[in-house]
């Protein structure tokens, strides 16, 4: 596993905590994001992990230094708005949330039928949030992967098989060694028909499994694109610079941190 980074002396807490308005809790632990701090080639920034202060911030009541509380309900109006982009005609959109969205996005890609997959935040309460806002803990983002299908070629509940495949969703806001609420479980519905076959879905899940369930199922809310390394991670050639396939069909091992 990557070792943890520290952030460098000139990082200043308090500028994230004037974006955010209010923090509180502990930030998690980024093991899989301290691999992309090394992907010079695909991360034009260096990521690193917020520092203690943070969490601290919000505790000792100065989470709201240098921004109102009147802004901070104005971003979280606007995050927690409906997702405004539409899907190419005749696809639909599906949100999931099964822990680091890297390896996530490569399963949704080989899926027959998805012709689109983004990952970014969603489910959170601030607006426009950064890696770095996200990673405080203090936002409630999760990481989601966005799949754009063609209706005619893939089926909702095809998606719902592989969710439930990548992940192991009785784990409160934890996927093996990641922890955070930014790695819970949750679908994320854009209509009557994506939530009556989610809940279903975990029904039957349920009963295969001789633990609570605890994933999320809720209306999909706005969709705010990850940083461009990001996207598609793993195709790309990860850490290590070893691609792995997106192919349709393929049925590779995916290595999370490439």
């Amino acid at each position: 596993m990557p070792p943890l980074l520290t952030p460098p002396a000139s990082s200043s807490p308090l500028l994230l905590a004037s974006r955010l308005g209010a923090l509180h809790g502990p930030a998690p632990l980024l093991h899989h994001r301290a691999a992309a701090a090394s992907v010079h080639f695909l991360a034009p920034r260096r990521k690193t992990r917020p520092g203690p202060a943070m969490s601290w911030l919000g505790k000792l009541g100065l989470s709201g230094l240098g921004g109102s509380p009147r802004a901070s309900e104005a971003s979280a109006a606007l995050a927690q708005g409906p997702d405004e982009d539409r899907p190419a005609p005749g696809n639909e959109f599906a949100q999931f949330g099964a822990g680091c969205f890297w390896g996530v996005e490569l399963a949704f890609q080989r899926v027959p039928g998805v012709t689109r997959t983004e990952v970014g935040y969603s489910q959170g309460n601030l607006h426009e949030p950064t890696y770095e806002d996200v990673c405080t803990g203090a936002t409630n983002h999760n990481e989601v992967v966005r799949v754009q299908y063609d209706t005619g070629a893939c089926k909702f509940d095809d998606l719902l098989d592989v969710f439930w495949a990548r992940h192991d969703p009785t784990t409160p806001n934890r996927q093996g060694n990641d922890v955070g609420t930014q790695y819970r479980s949750g679908i994320y519905y854009y209509t009557p028909e994506q939530e009556k076959a989610a809940r279903e879905s975990l029904e039957k899940q349920q009963k295969l499994l001789n633990r609570t369930i605890v994933t999320e199922i809720l209306p999909a809310k706005r969709f705010y694109r990850a940083e461009e390394y990001h996207q598609q991670y793993l195709e790309k050639g990860g850490r290590f610079g070893f691609r792995q396939s997106a192919d349709k069909g393929c049925n590779d091992p995916i290595r999370c941190y490439g």
